[in-house]
């Protein structure tokens, strides 16, 4: 009779296991990305990173992100999406409320915020600038508020325009609308070779963590451990290296809640 019970507890046992993890092959996640860029060419560069994500995680990916940063905040706030690429200063605010997971980063990567400026401008230093600059939007960290407390730091008269994208910001620079913008260096690299040709890095800021790759807590820690293995297994597969290369990623580390601390010792408060 022992016997027969311990038959039916194994039985129980393997067929609840097989129902996780069926459901979790069934998930279907969406995954927000910060909306530096165009919605298409973010669509292009993260699609295939989300497909090699479903593929070895067992869990699907749907590609998701907003026409503008502030929406992007908004629904983060509001904790829309699944999973999500955001930015630092992002991450210390969301992480707390609605408390997403911090569980991935950018491999052997510092964010860096820069102004750009054509090639051929006559500046010299950031104390030069005036008037209208451009920035991606009030609360992106490196292409803005790094930029822009800079400029105050160093007594700039200036008024911010944002211009809702990092690429918008470059397009603009280029074509003479803004003596300089604000991003950051992987959206520069990563911009149209007919708008980076024409244009410089003018001013780095120091370097910070970079941006969060984290998860919704309703999401289950074996979920968000399957995206997370999905993720390192990328960093020593060939077969990965041109999706890397689409994002100007070099790979992905794992990271927890305390790696933005040097963020939070900022003290900013713009969306709090």
């Amino acid at each position: 009779m022992l016997h027969v019970i311990k038959v039916l507890h194994l039985s129980m046992f393997i067929f609840l296991s097989s129902l996780a993890a069926h459901s979790q092959a069934n998930e279907i996640l969406s995954f927000g990305v910060v909306p530096q860029q165009a919605a298409n060419k973010l669509a292009k560069n993260w699609g295939p990173v989300f497909d090699y994500i479903s593929q070895h995680s067992g869990v699907t990916i749907r590609f998701a992100t907003a026409p503008n940063i502030p929406e992007f905040e908004k629904r983060l706030k509001q904790g829309e999406y699944d999973l999500a690429y955001m930015n630092p200063y992002h991450y210390t605010v969301y992480g707390d409320n609605p408390g997403y997971i911090a569980f991935a980063k950018q491999k052997d990567k510092a964010i860096t915020g820069i102004l750009v400026t054509r090639k051929d401008t006559s500046l010299q230093a950031i104390t030069d600038l005036e008037g209208n600059l451009a920035f991606p939007a009030p609360a992106a960290f490196a292409a803005s508020i790094l930029t822009r407390s800079a400029l105050n730091e160093a007594g700039v008269d200036y008024q911010p325009n944002y211009v809702k994208s990092h690429d918008s910001v470059y397009r603009a620079v280029a074509k003479g609308l803004f003596p300089a913008g604000g991003g950051v260096v992987r959206t520069f690299n990563n911009t149209e070779q007919d708008i980076h040709k024409q244009l410089k890095i003018f001013w780095r800021s120091k370097a910070f963590t970079p941006h969060a790759i984290a998860a919704h807590p309703r999401l289950q820690i074996s979920t968000i451990e399957a995206v997370q293995a999905a993720l390192m297994t990328m960093n020593n597969d060939p077969a990965a290296k041109a999706l890397l290369k689409a994002i100007n990623f070099k790979g992905f580390a794992a990271a927890n809640y305390s790696d933005w601390d040097d963020v939070r010792a900022l003290n900013i408060d713009l969306l709090k």
